[in-house]
Order: structure tokens, then C-alpha cells, then sequence
């Protein structure tokens, strides 16, 4: 978390050290090429394990690179998602809540390891969503969403729109979606059902654990001017 005069910035846990991984790897795989090229014969399966090593860590230090520097940012009039594919906000008068979503699962309950957003106008949040984020947390967040599924369905039947979000969509104020961003609409409408809340933060994205942002979030609505001067003050 970085604090700025009026804006507290969190950077996700999985976007860091990039460069330093890359840079790692890059250096390895130097140094064993370099390495069998001077040495006589042919190269050992070591070798060939460690350049697996190294490429692998090239690659994933070039997928952390690719992430935004910042994945939340909190000021006091709004909360914003940042993502490689764009990002979406949310003014402070739209947030109702945050908490961890759960799942009854038998006598117990599934936690999903996110946390969980309540929106009060769910048109006010989608005039503002682009098609090409809402395409990509489609398929990035379908996994927690199954997984709420499969609680409910456990019978091995679930309702088809669970499944298949619809490519249309109208508010309970009359507003029609279509395309993505109908789809995405659905999607929060099947995970109001399920959860209550509208809206994920996956645990990757947050610079904390879950249940400390959601306190963070919690507390943003209730005094926001003093969260933020709390956060920056700290």
C-alpha cells in the first residue's frame, strides 16, 4: 500500500517483484549457456532442468510486468479496480458494503477466498463498465463463481442461467444490456442470489488478506475522509 495526499493505492501481492524474477532468470539462463559452451561435452540433465528453471521464471516474470503497478485505488468519492484490461469504479455513494462471501456446505460454510462487494444501484456501476474488462472478469472469476455453483447443485441439477450468462439483460429499473456487458450483469445478479454480494476482489488482487481489506472497505463507508487520513497518517 502506498499513501498520496488524498488517495490510498494498493499493490497486489502477485504483481511484484516482477522485474526482479525476469531479471533473475534472464541472468541464469545467461550464465548456464555461457557456462555449457566453454565446458566440453554434451549437456546434463541438470542443465537442462535449470535452463527449464530459468525460461519459466522469464516467463512468469514477464506476466507480472504486464500487471498494473496499482490494483486498487481508495480516495474519498470513489474506489477504482485497476486491471490489464482496463478498470472499473465505483463512487462511494454506490458502496453499501463488503464482507467475505459464503456458502452453506452441509453443516459448515465455504469461504471464497475474495472479497465480496455490495452495490446499491447496479445501473449506475454498468453505465461506466467497459465490454472489454467485463469479457475478461468474466473468465477470470468463473472459477469462485462454479464454486458457488456446485454448492447449490449438488443434486447434479442447476438452473441453465447459472451456467450460461445471457447475452441480455434488463435492471429492475428498466435499463436493457446486451453483449458483455449483459453478460457480466447476469453474472452479478446470479451472485446476488447466491452471496448477497454483487461485485468479487479475488484474494490475488489485494495487497492483504481478505478479511483485512474487507474491514478496510467497511470502514472507507462508514467515515471516508477519515479512513483515508487514518491510512495516509500511518
Amino acid at each position: 500500500m502506498d499513501k498520496y495526499n488524498n488517495e490510498v493505492r494498493y499493490r497486489a501481492q502477485g504483481a511484484r517483484n516482477g522485474i526482479e524474477v525476469l531479471a533473475v532468470g534472464a541472468i541464469g539462463l545467461v550464465f548456464i549457456m555461457l557456462f555449457n559452451l566453454l565446458r566440453p561435452g554434451e549437456i546434463s540433465i541438470l542443465e537442462i532442468f535449470l535452463v527449464s528453471l530459468c525460461v519459466a521464471a522469464i516467463f512468469i516474470g514477464f506476466l507480472k510486468t504486464q500487471e498494473p503497478y496499482y490494483s486498487l485505488l481508495i480516495s474519498e468519492s470513489e474506489l477504482v479496480y485497476c486491471h490489464k484490461y482496463g478498470a472499473w469504479s465505483m463512487s462511494h455513494s454506490n458502496f453499501h458494503h463488503s464482507g467475505i462471501p459464503k456458502v452453506e456446505d452441509g453443516f459448515d460454510y465455504l469461504e471464497l477466498n475474495a472479497v465480496g462487494v455490495k452495490v446499491n444501484d447496479i445501473d449506475e456501476f454498468l453505465t461506466s463498465f467497459a465490454p472489454r474488462i467485463a469479457g475478461k472478469l468474466l473468465i477470470e472469476q468463473r472459477n469462485l463463481f462454479m464454486q458457488v455453483v456446485q454448492k447449490h447443485c449438488k443434486n447434479g441439477s442447476c438452473p441453465s442461467e447459472w451456467l450460461i450468462e445471457d447475452t441480455q439483460y434488463t435492471s429492475h429499473k428498466g435499463v436493457s444490456y446486451t453483449g458483455l456487458i449483459a453478460m457480466f450483469a447476469n453474472r452479478t445478479k446470479h451472485l446476488q442470489l447466491l452471496t448477497g454480494y454483487d461485485l468479487l476482489l479475488p484474494a490475488s488482487v489485494l495487497d492483504r488478506d481478505i478479511w483485512a481489506f474487507s474491514a478496510n472497505l467497511n470502514k472507507w463507508k462508514r467515515e471516508p475522509s477519515q479512513f483515508i487520513a487514518s491510512q495516509i497518517n500511518n
